[in-house]
């Protein structure tokens, strides 16, 4: 709560630590941090904590999403933005663990106490993200001004980092369809951004962002009232840049001003802890308090720091019901 930098690695390390009694600890430290982002919000003059805006990065691999954070990074820094940064890599099918690690990423941390990047494995997971990613944005977002989270990239990750994150970018390589493959690939239902990278290429950058805009055109209109943008940018030569990161904040600003933000979080959040719950408990645990949807109605109408927004209270109550049961 101090915004030490120093107490984020153990902290991550807790939230991926599988063992009951600290899986107990995990779910307490999230509920205090959500509680103190709620009560800092409501009094801006006292806050504490800083809940910081959550961004994702996907796309098809090749689209260059690490070299462009990489320049997001770089832009940032010199705005004097603190980054965290957690990036989804594929499995290693001899160790499990992230296959890329931090070795691959973002040069521009290297070395920077103002950047802190964490790779984590997807694991068996297919929607883009691992199981410890909704709780390690949620603990980067307490300490640094702006986190992001990058993709596997493989599969449609969209629809599962859409509900953990602010705004989700969508990294578009040059010459990767016409209109009708954007639509079949189903990308174009959940970007609030697109970014067209490698725009140094041309003509072929710019037929591409074309092409998006043309099939945004005869996409269903963002709910908010948001006007989803292409953008053309270079993490080679630094194009555009400045504008993604522009358009970063306008998109903050306009769901801020919309209420869209904590409508936002609030789905997030009862959505990581169900899963969690029912990884946890499984179907029969989950059966126990009245199933899915009736776990996810009082997970919704928790209110703002109440201390169960992570599903805390549920999980004892499903552990006090499956010991009746025995």
């Amino acid at each position: 709560m101090r915004r030490d930098r120093d107490a984020v690695p153990e902290a991550l390390n807790l939230l991926d630590d599988r063992r009951p009694g600290q899986r107990e600890a995990a779910l307490a430290l999230l509920d205090a941090l959500e509680s103190k982002i709620s009560r800092s919000e409501a009094k801006p003059s006292g806050a504490v904590l800083r809940d910081a805006p959550r961004i994702g990065l996907t796309g098809a691999p090749g689209s260059g999403k690490s070299t462009l954070l990489d320049a997001l990074v770089r832009a940032l820094r010199k705005r004097n933005e603190t980054v965290g940064i957690v990036a989804v890599d594929p499995s290693s099918r001899v160790s499990g663990g992230a296959l890329l690690g931090d070795r691959a990423r973002v040069r521009a941390g290297a070395g920077d106490r103002g950047v802190f990047l964490r790779s984590m494995a997807a694991r068996e997971r297919l929607g883009g993200l691992a199981d410890a990613t909704w709780p390690s944005v949620a603990v980067l977002a307490a300490v640094f001004d702006r986190v992001f989270v990058e993709t596997v990239g493989v599969g449609q990750s969209e629809a599962e980092v859409a509900g953990l994150v602010d705004t989700l970018v969508f990294v578009a390589q040059p010459g990767a369809g016409d209109v009708l493959q954007f639509m079949k690939a189903g990308i174009l239902e959940h970007p609030d951004v697109f970014a067209v990278n490698k725009a140094d290429l041309g003509a072929v950058a710019e037929r591409t962002a074309s092409e998006l805009q043309a099939a945004l055109a005869m996409s269903a209109r963002d709910a908010t009232g948001w006007q989803r943008p292409v953008l053309l940018v270079s993490a080679r030569d630094g194009r555009g840049i400045g504008e993604l990161v522009a358009v970063l904040d306008a998109h903050r600003a306009h769901l801020v001003a919309s209420g869209a933000l904590a409508e936002r979080r609030k789905r997030a959040r009862s959505s990581f802890a169900l899963d969690a719950l029912e990884r946890r408990y499984g179907t029969f645990g989950i059966e126990r308090l009245g199933g899915r949807e009736a776990v996810r109605a009082r997970l919704l109408a928790e209110p703002e720091g109440g201390g169960n927004a992570f599903g805390l209270g549920l999980a004892r109550e499903i552990e006090a019901a499956l010991g009746k049961s025995r």
